[in-house]
């Protein structure tokens, strides 16, 4: 079943925060790397998000998020990196901005690196437009992310494509498949990044079939449940899927998803397999 989605109802929540931790563990391995680095979102909505907006407000789902990790003394290390950027972003005062993947990729990237960042609605590249014209090497696209994925991933060199879209489709399971198949086909190096919903284990299972059976790549699946997978019309949790992870990455998904199901979560629970 699709999901109503409008990010900023959920800027900060406890997807925001597993995605956007390991994000930038896993920038922080790429820049790290010889040679420049392409960055590829096929999902990147606005950019940045507004937390006293009414759309925060009414879900309150920052409240139980972004703003339980900064109060925290307890979350690990492999956090530091984002709260680091939500203090920045707020000048070391109260959480009232929360930084989309937009913001922190251009945050991490180096001279010589690209970000091609796209977005399908119009008012939200508009925004995003806005929020990285002055940002150098850093390109947005009004346009379907998975096709421009699979046109300009580059041939050679280091590439990360990063997908993680709103699941309004019915067809975004099948079309990650196709787009990471096809990004594959261009760069057989290509790392990628995938945030997907748990809601119920047969929709998830069935993905991973058809990403076994669709990409030929070692796999690595990070899950955090948030709540027993019981009722498959909530977000019971969320699910990371890595094509092309860099060693040693599998140890800090366990540190950010376990203390996210363990802390924020309700009797959930995490786990990080390879495929």
């Amino acid at each position: 079943m699709p999901l109503n989605y409008r990010h900023a109802f959920h800027a900060g929540n406890f997807a925001d925060l597993v995605k956007h931790a390991a994000l930038l563990q896993l920038l922080a391995r790429l820049t790290a790397g010889p040679g420049p680095l392409s960055v590829i979102d096929t999902h990147a909505g606005r950019g940045l998000y507004d937390l006293a907006g009414v759309e925060a407000k009414k879900s309150g789902e920052a409240e139980a998020g972004v703003a339980r990790l900064m109060a925290a003394t307890d979350a690990p290390a492999q956090f530091a990196p984002l709260t680091t950027a939500v203090r920045k972003l707020n000048s070391g005062g109260p959480a009232r901005r929360y930084p989309g993947s937009p913001w922190l990729i251009a945050e991490a990237l180096r001279a010589g690196d690209s970000y091609l960042a796209c977005e399908l609605r119009p008012d939200e590249h508009n925004a995003l437009s806005q929020l990285m014209k002055a940002r150098r090497g850093v390109r947005t696209l009004c346009a379907d992310g998975y096709d421009a994925a699979t046109a300009q991933t580059p041939a050679a060199g280091r590439v990360l494509v990063l997908i993680d879209p709103p699941f309004e489709r019915a067809d975004d399971y099948s079309r990650i498949v196709e787009t990471l198949a096809a990004v594959r086909r261009r760069n057989r190096a290509a790392t990628a990044l995938v945030w997907l919903p748990l809601k119920d284990l047969e929709t998830f299972d069935g993905f991973l079939r058809d990403l076994e059976d669709g990409v030929r790549a070692p796999v690595l699946v990070a899950e955090t449940r948030m709540r027993p997978l019981t009722d498959p019309l909530k977000m019971n949790g969320c699910a990371l899927v890595l094509l092309g992870a860099p060693e040693g990455l599998a140890e800090d998904l366990r540190a950010v998803c376990g203390w996210t199901a363990a802390t924020l979560g309700q009797g959930g629970g995490a786990r990080v397999y390879a495929l």
